[in-house]
């Protein structure tokens, strides 16, 4: 899985990170809402194995718990999240980079039309549902930024075995940790001394597409970012080899 995370370049290239907090807090809400509704309105993560998950992301994204809580009481209002639904979309960015698209939306027709128009202007196309998804592995992504030197490689490896994680990579000044999906909240809380700079549950390539001339990079990284900001995307995967 080497490579997989670079998780530095990525957040090098969304740009100034303040820009994006808001939107980034406000996808969130929306999959925390979301999760409460379908765990039959339960707002106790311990319960609630999808709105673990999804409270995991938030804290490494740095929502104040305040925030969580707020969010927590709308949801267990009748009728929250009622209207979303999730929506998945595959297909094929500049040079054949394969992308996966996670949306949650009140509007399936908007958000399709807005899948298309996004890949077709940015010289892709949209797929079929399964055309680029048989080349990703969905695992439990744990990253941790280890910058300032804190944490001794060898140690974190080891907590992170002990802890049930299924691989482990050391990247520059970050540690990557893999975990099934069904393991991943029993490993973040088995390492809840660590505090984590991204977890999620991901979309992980198998392999990973080169794209070589600048004008198809320029695309690809519009493409990227004009997902990023639509509203009713929740996450983009590819496959994409930045490096």
């Amino acid at each position: 899985m080497s490579g997989h995370s670079k998780w530095h370049n990525i957040q090098k290239t969304k740009g100034a990170q303040d820009a994006k907090r808001a939107a980034a807090f406000t996808k969130i809400s929306k999959e925390m809402i979301v999760a409460v509704k379908e765990g039959g309105g339960i707002t106790d993560p311990a319960n609630n194995s999808r709105l673990a998950t999804v409270i995991t992301k938030a804290k490494a994204a740095n929502m104040p718990n305040d925030n969580i809580k707020r969010i927590l009481e709308k949801a267990s209002g009748a009728g929250s999240g009622d209207s979303y639904e999730t929506i998945t979309y595959e297909g094929y960015g500049p040079g054949g980079v394969a992308v996966i698209v996670e949306t949650m939306t009140d509007n399936r027709n908007r958000t399709a039309g807005s899948m298309r128009h996004h890949f077709d202007k940015y010289g892709g196309n949209l797929g079929a549902s399964g055309c680029v998804s048989w080349s990703f592995d969905k695992k439990g992504v744990l990253v941790i930024d280890n910058e300032d030197g804190d944490y001794d490689e060898e140690e974190v490896m080891m907590d992170a075995m002990d802890a049930g994680a299924d691989d482990f990579e050391a990247e520059g000044d970050c540690f990557t940790i893999y975990t099934l999906p069904d393991d991943f909240n029993d490993v973040v809380a088995n390492l809840s001394k660590y505090t984590f700079a991204s977890a999620q549950i991901e979309m992980v390539p198998q392999n990973y597409q080169k794209l070589e001339s600048e004008e198809q990079i320029t695309l690809m990284e519009k493409l990227i970012d004009i997902m990023e900001d639509d509203d009713d995307v929740q996450n983009v995967w590819h496959n994409w080899d930045q490096d």
